[in-house]
C-alpha cells in the first residue's frame, strides 16, 4: 500500500463572500458574483490542483438576529446579503468541467425529501457521478420567517427531522434497483416493474409515498456531507455523512473532534474509514513569509468588523447589538437572557476572554478559518503535518479572493504535497466516490 492520500475540497459560496467578508471587496477578485464566468474560472482552477469537489454552502435568508442586522448586511455585504440557489449553479458547472466534484446544499428544516432526492439524482446523472449534498438544518429565524414559521425549530429538533429526512431521502434514492431500468427499443420495453419499489415512510416529522420518478445515478447516490459540531449535530454525522467539513484552530482541537466523531461512527455500526473528515483552512501564499503576511494583513483590513457580529448573530439565533464590544465571553455567558443553546455554543469556539469586539475582527476575516500565510513550500509543510499527526483526512480550503486564491494553491502548494507522495499526480476515476476512495452504496 501507498501513502495515505490528503483529501481537498474548495468551500464556496454563490455570493459576494465566503469564510472572508474581503472577498468581494478584494482587488484580485476578478468580476461579480452574478457572472458564471468566476465560478467557471474558479472550478477550473480547482480542477487543475486536482482537488476532489468544490460545494456551495447555501443560507435561505437574510440574517436579522442583529439589531440592524439587516441594513448592515446590505450596506456593507455580509454573508447572507446575496447568494444565489447553489444547484442551477452546480448544474451549469457540470458542463463546464470534467472531473471535479460538485457540491451543493439544502436544508432538511425547510424542504422535502423528494426536493433533494430528484435535484440531487439529476445533478449525479448530468455530472457523470460527481454529485454531493451538504446537509444543513439551517440556523435561525430569519429563514423560518421567510417560509412562515413565527419562529426556528429548535436545534434537536432539527436534527430529530434531519434523521427522518435523510432515511426517507435514501428510500428514495434506492427505490429503483441499479439495473431496473432496461431502456431496449427494440423489444419496446423501458424498464422492469418488479425492480422498482414505492417508499411507504411514515415518522414523526416526515411522509413519503410513492416512487422516486429517476433511476440511480452513476454513485449509486449522491456523497452525503456534513458540517454540524454539536454534540447533537455530531450524532448526525456520525451516522450519515461520508464528508466532514469542521473549523479547528488548534491542532489538539481537529483531533479530539476527529476522535469523538470516529466513537460515534463506531457506535452507528461504522467504520471511521466510511467518512472523510476535512478541516478549513485559508492560505495566503507569497514568496516569502513576509510576502504573505503582507497579503493576510491586506485582507483582513478590508473585513469590516461588524459584518462579523452579523454573521455570528445568525449563526446563534442571538442578537448580539445590545451588548458593548468590550463585553468579553466569559461576562455575556453570566447574563441570565442568554439561552442555553448560546451558553453551550460559544464557549467551544471562542476563549472566555476574547471581547464581542475581538470577536467581531475574526468572523469579519475569516469565521475561525485558520489563516496560514507563507510560502508554498511552508504551506504544504504545515498542511502535511496536521494530516499525517491525525487532525484531519485533508482540508477543506477556503479562499481570500477568486479565482486566484485557488489558482496560487494549485501553482505553490500542489507540487509540494506531491513531491510528499501525499496527494495524487492525476485524478484517476471519474466519480467523487472514486475521487474519495469510496464505494458505491449498496442497494
Amino acid at each position: 500500500m501507498g501513502k495515505p492520500q490528503i483529501h481537498l475540497a474548495a468551500f464556496l459560496i454563490a455570493g459576494p463572500v465566503a469564510h472572508s467578508h474581503a472577498l468581494w471587496r478584494h482587488p484580485e477578485t476578478r468580476g461579480s458574483f452574478l457572472d458564471p464566468a468566476l465560478y467557471t474560472a474558479t472550478a477550473h482552477a480547482l480542477e487543475e490542483g486536482l482537488f476532489d469537489f468544490l460545494f456551495f454552502a447555501d443560507r435561505l435568508a437574510v440574517s436579522e438576529q442583529l439589531t440592524e442586522g439587516r441594513e448592515t448586511s446590505f450596506r456593507y455585504g455580509a454573508q447572507d446579503a446575496a447568494r444565489l440557489d447553489p444547484v442551477p449553479m452546480l448544474s451549469y458547472l457540470a458542463a463546464q468541467t470534467s472531473r471535479i466534484g460538485l457540491g451543493g446544499t439544502r436544508s432538511t428544516t425547510y424542504f422535502e425529501p423528494n426536493h433533494v432526492a430528484r435535484s440531487f439524482a439529476t445533478l449525479d446523472h448530468i455530472s457523470k457521478g460527481r454529485a454531493a449534498w451538504n446537509i444543513v438544518t439551517s440556523m435561525n429565524d430569519s429563514e423560518g420567517r421567510i417560509f412562515g414559521a413565527d419562529q426556528h425549530l429548535a436545534h434537536d429538533l432539527r436534527y430529530d427531522r434531519a434523521d427522518e429526512f435523510v432515511e426517507a431521502t435514501l428510500a428514495l434514492w434506492k427505490s429503483w434497483a441499479p439495473d431496473a431500468l432496461i431502456h431496449d427499443k427494440e423489444a419496446g420495453i423501458f424498464a422492469d416493474p418488479s425492480r422498482i419499489r414505492p417508499v411507504s415512510y411514515e415518522g414523526k416529522w416526515i411522509r413519503v409515498n410513492g416512487t422516486l420518478n429517476i433511476p440511480p445515478g452513476p454513485q449509486g447516490h449522491p456523497v452525503i456531507i456534513q458540517a454540524g459540531s454539536s454534540g447533537r449535530g455530531r450524532r448526525f454525522g456520525a451516522r450519515w455523512a461520508e464528508v466532514i467539513f469542521t473549523i479547528h484552530r488548534q491542532p489538539e482541537e481537529m483531533r479530539r473532534f476527529r476522535k469523538s466523531v470516529h466513537e460515534e461512527m463506531r457506535l452507528a455500526g461504522r467504520q471511521p474509514e466510511d467518512c472523510k473528515i476535512l478541516t478549513a483552512v485559508m492560505p495566503f501564499i507569497g514568496a516569502t513569509r513576509a510576502e504573505a503576511e503582507d497579503k493576510l494583513r491586506f485582507h483582513n483590513s478590508l473585513a469590516r468588523p461588524e459584518l462579523g457580529l452579523v454573521t455570528l448573530s445568525g449563526q446563534l439565533n442571538f442578537d448580539l447589538g445590545p451588548y458593548p464590544l468590550d463585553l468579553t465571553v466569559e461576562a455575556l455567558l453570566e447574563r441570565p437572557e442568554v439561552p442555553a443553546y448560546v451558553r453551550e455554543k460559544l464557549p467551544s469556539i471562542h476563549a472566555p476572554y476574547e471581547t464581542l469586539g475581538d470577536i467581531g475582527r475574526i468572523w469579519a476575516a475569516s469565521i475561525r478559518v485558520p489563516q496560514i500565510a507563507d510560502t508554498g513550500a511552508e504551506i504544504a509543510a504545515r498542511l502535511a503535518e496536521l494530516f499525517e499527526s491525525g487532525c484531519c483526512d485533508g482540508f477543506v480550503v477556503t479562499p481570500a479572493f477568486l479565482p486566484g486564491s485557488f489558482s496560487d494553491f494549485a501553482r505553490e502548494v500542489v507540487p509540494h504535497l506531491q513531491a510528499r507522495g501525499i496527494y495524487r499526480e492525476a485524478y484517476t476515476g471519474t466519480t467523487l466516490r472514486e475521487h474519495l476512495n469510496q464505494t458505491r452504496p449498496a442497494n
